[in-house]
């Protein structure tokens, strides 16, 4: 055979091989996380437990259909967050924790880690799912994060469906926000208008089984196109004064994507989150260091957050379809599913 025959059926090869490799889609994966805290089975009611764990199910089943039909892993991640932005046991959307003036000041991120497009909001109060107007900010502005009546009134431009205040009213949170501002002194708000009245009986505390004071929910995904993504959503923290804003909608701390490294959404005390910036901590550690991405998260949170007396936890995900969380407290809310497989739930510490 001519030597210039050999060479070229080589090249034939190694070309139609690489094109393979470039055209074979890849697996999809997410992860999906509904807050970390004080969440022990002592507290927890068989039906409470039953509820929360089909919601985490319901919501990493419809993400995982989006990615069956070819979506992105942000069109993932806004449909399972905003499912549990709707649901009132986990602190997002409709099961928001309220602020010490009686408001439910809600915040989101989403990210998208192929072009790291970003979008965040922060004390928004009237439109129905934060993440979709995260969303919003990141496909259909040219800003990265926006807040106040401002956000809301950008949601609104945008035709995002706009809710009375009454809509996020729990009346587990109220019975929450009673019990804490007693407990610093503080004076109780009214019952927000629209507000179904008081009930004759106080909840019992099992009926309350995330009693700890903050939380959120938060999602990461790998679609089949080996892009990730991720997207966190916060009622934030019970009684919070003068407007605090947690970790959630501030990228790098609460929420971070790059195809680079690693997707990352992050639940606990924000103020901590945001000192180590940990979300982007995780990435860079995966990205320049070459840490295996559990490592990479229990460096950050079992180390360097408990370092500080941080509390909380983490999702993430790589390109390649690594998947992790990690947390420092008695629990998290947290699910994981693969392409082709069945979704694993859990909720304990002592859960894998």
């Amino acid at each position: 055979m001519k030597l210039e025959s050999l060479r070229g059926m080589l090249l034939l090869a190694v070309t139609t091989a690489a094109h393979a490799q470039t055209a074979a889609p890849h697996r999809w994966a997410i992860v999906l996380h509904g807050g970390a805290g004080v969440i022990e089975r002592s507290s927890m009611t068989p039906e409470a437990e039953q509820g929360y764990r089909d919601g985490l199910r319901q919501a990493i089943t419809a993400a995982g259909a989006v990615l069956d039909k070819g979506g992105s892993a942000a069109d993932a991640v806004e449909a399972a967050i905003e499912l549990l932005e709707d649901n009132p046991l986990f602190n997002a959307g409709r099961g928001a924790v309220f602020a010490a003036d009686g408001t439910n000041q809600l915040d989101a991120a989403i990210m998208d880690g192929a072009t790291l497009k970003a979008g965040a909001v922060a004390d928004v109060q009237h439109t129905r799912h934060p993440i979709a107007l995260a969303r919003a900010v990141m496909d259909r502005s040219s800003n990265v994060m926006m807040i106040g009546p401002g956000a809301d009134a950008f949601a609104a431009h945008v035709g995002l469906e706009q809710v009375p205040a009454s809509f996020f009213f729990t009346e587990r949170r109220w019975e929450a926000l009673e019990k804490q501002l007693k407990a610093e002194g503080q004076p109780v708000p009214p019952r927000p208008a629209g507000a179904p009245p008081a009930p004759a009986h106080a909840l019992s505390f099992l009926e309350q089984p995330d009693a700890h004071k903050f939380g959120t929910v938060g999602m990461v995904a790998l679609d089949e196109r080996g892009n990730i993504a991720a997207g966190t959503s916060t009622g934030g923290v019970t009684a919070k004064r003068w407007n605090r804003v947690g970790d959630s909608p501030i990228l790098g701390a609460g929420t971070y994507a790059s195809n680079q490294s690693c997707a990352v959404s992050a639940t606990g005390t924000g103020e901590y989150f945001i000192r180590l910036t940990v979300a982007r901590t995780i990435c860079a550690l995966v990205q320049y260091r070459g840490m295996p991405l559990q490592a990479a998260v229990d460096d950050v949170v079992q180390k360097q957050l408990g370092a500080i007396h941080g509390d909380g936890g983490v999702i993430a995900i790589t390109p390649d379809g690594q998947m992790a969380w990690s947390f420092n407290t008695p629990g998290m809310f947290r699910a994981k599913l693969q392409q082709g497989g069945q979704p694993q739930i859990g909720i304990y510490r002592d859960e894998p």
